[in-house]
């Protein structure tokens, strides 16, 4: 019996269970609580923040609230203000209520230009109206001044003011011819300044034209081409000095070539001198030959971008040089020759002769034929 009632009850938990130990059951639970729990702590968090922030929305809804009371008490002080602007103006604006104010400002340029222009053409006939009224009124006072006695009083007889009226009459048709001739004048007028609005579209044509022409003229010169001429000379000469001052500044480091503003002449920039701006006159001999020198040489560079000049070949032009100066010179060919240049040299100049190495001679034997012998 005790056997039977176990298997009824292990069964039972079996089924209870579903084949799991106490011990894994008691886990699983277990388990299911602790994540009820966080979802518990989850929710409880959750609702914390939803009352923040509808605490937050409630302050926030308060001061919308407020400032949207604000903002209609302004929108009833502006009403009111502007009902009053309206008021005050009177018929100056032509309004009476702020909805007419309010179709007054949503017109276009197109329709806020014509009613300036009315108001313009308005004001022009005004200040017209002034100008004759004002001319109309000193003529009066005019009149009355020029008046004799006689007519002044009520005194005089009958033949005198038929007399007084003929004349007026007479004045009256004199100043009506007048008139009329003055009428053919400012149609003439009128029509002379229509032919002169159609000249002056055509002078503004014809200025256009040559306003063209005048920037051409400024930017190239006239049709000799003179001005672009040098314009390109000394942007030609501009890129010269430039090759010739990197060939200066290896054979002598204290001067630098420059161009004369608008000029195609040179001077000299004497760096030892704190950039003195000196005259290509003022240099000495040797300092003559080395600037010749570079400007060959830069020379050499212009005309052969791709191609480098690897020979240079001086014609005499030593023979009026000092001896110093004829120092700096050799010393200034053998730096070329340093820098892999071959430099050929005719001279006369015995000093020269001795320093240079490699000598081609010339000459003259017996039969007065000229030889030519290698030395060195």
């Amino acid at each position: 019996q005790l056997n039977g009632n176990y298997q009824a009850l292990h069964q039972s938990r079996q089924a209870l269970l579903d084949g799991q130990s106490a011990a894994e059951a008691e886990q699983q639970l277990k388990a299911a609580i602790r994540a009820q729990e966080q979802q518990h702590e989850q929710a409880k968090q959750s609702l914390t923040l939803a009352n923040n922030a509808y605490n937050q929305c409630e302050l926030t809804l308060k001061h919308y609230q407020e400032s949207q009371s604000a903002l209609t008490q302004e929108h009833d002080h502006a009403q009111a203000a502007l009902k009053d602007w309206i008021q005050a103006q009177g018929e100056a604006i032509q309004i009476t209520q702020p909805a007419e104010l309010q179709v007054l400002l949503s017109w276009d340029a197109k329709q806020r230009d014509a009613e300036r222009q009315r108001l313009l053409a308005i004001d022009n006939q005004r200040i017209s109206t002034q100008t004759l009224l004002k001319e109309r009124q000193a003529r009066l006072a005019q009149h009355r001044n020029e008046r004799s006695p006689e007519d002044q009083g009520i005194e005089g007889s009958e033949p005198e003011w038929q007399a007084k009226r003929q004349a007026a009459k007479a004045e009256h048709s004199s100043l009506r011819d007048a008139m009329a001739a003055l009428t053919v004048e400012l149609r003439q007028d009128d029509q002379r300044r229509s032919q002169a609005l159609g000249l002056q579209a055509a002078i503004d044509q014809q200025a256009a034209s040559t306003r063209l022409w005048a920037q051409l003229n400024e930017l190239i010169g006239s049709e000799s081409g003179k001005k672009f001429r040098n314009y390109a000379q000394q942007l030609t000469m501009d890129i010269l000095l430039g090759y010739a001052n990197m060939h200066l500044e290896t054979l002598s480091r204290r001067y630098r070539l420059q161009r004369i503003p608008d000029n195609l002449a040179l001077q000299v920039l004497d760096q030892d001198m704190g950039d003195e701006v000196r005259s290509v006159h003022s240099l000495s001999g040797g300092e003559s030959f080395l600037v010749s020198l570079a400007l060959a040489l830069g020379l050499a560079s212009l005309s052969s971008n791709r191609v480098q000049v690897e020979t240079l070949f001086i014609d005499e032009g030593f023979g009026s040089l000092d001896g110093e100066t004829l120092q700096v010179a050799m010393t200034a060919l053998d730096c070329l020759q340093a820098q892999g240049r071959k430099v050929g040299v005719i001279t006369h100049v015995q000093e020269m002769i001795e320093r240079i190495e490699v000598q081609i001679r010339v000459k003259k034997n017996q039969q007065s034929a000229s030889q030519l012998e290698v030395v060195g």
